[in-house]
């Protein structure tokens, strides 16, 4: 079995994560996503025997629209997502806007914007379609989720490792998911 088809069994075997996908595709946003932890704390919790956790912290969801990009968008879909389901704490973006923010070269797509993340075992998520099916995108690969490893991205080895380290300290994951591996010392 592949390792996206491992993620969407896997999210599948969560009632909430795959409801709050239904409830995400619902909204039909061009290139949307729900990423970050939610797919990569449920693979941790998988690879851990554990059962489906809770959702820790914000759900982020992101979609690439250059023609829609304000943050008031964004705030709007938060509130049609909360109606929906007001136990999350959503988080939207637009990522046609997000490398000013960053400090990038423009994104190409939500998946283009994804390669620009903190940890290589962040940059994956995951969208529902055709009401059953299940799409994963994870543009630096899935190697690292799968075997565990903290690792990070492109610009965050040096020039933004700061960000990276206190990100690896106040999430505590090696704490939460004792067979984590830190690549970097």
């Amino acid at each position: 079995m592949s390792d996206a088809l491992r993620i969407e069994a896997i999210l599948r075997s969560d009632p909430v994560r795959w409801h709050l996908l239904g409830v995400v595709a619902e909204l039909a946003l061009p290139d949307c996503w729900i990423g970050a932890g939610f797919v990569r704390n449920a693979v941790w919790d998988s690879l851990h025997g554990r059962a489906p956790g809770p959702l820790l912290g914000d759900i982020d969801v992101i979609w690439f629209d250059p023609d829609h990009s304000d943050a008031e968008r964004d705030r709007n879909i938060e509130e049609t997502l909360r109606a929906a389901a007001p136990s999350v704490d959503w988080s939207v973006k637009n990522q046609a806007r997000m490398h000013l923010r960053n400090g990038d070269a423009p994104y190409l797509s939500a998946t283009d914007a994804m390669r620009y993340w903190p940890e290589t075992a962040t940059a994956v998520a995951a969208r529902r379609h055709n009401s059953d099916q299940c799409e994963v995108a994870s543009p630096l690969g899935l190697d690292d989720l799968f075997d565990l490893i903290l690792r990070p991205t492109g610009r965050f080895v040096v020039e933004k490792r700061n960000i990276y380290d206190e990100r690896i300290q106040s999430k505590d994951w090696i704490g939460k998911w004792s067979l984590l591996k830190n690549a970097t010392p």
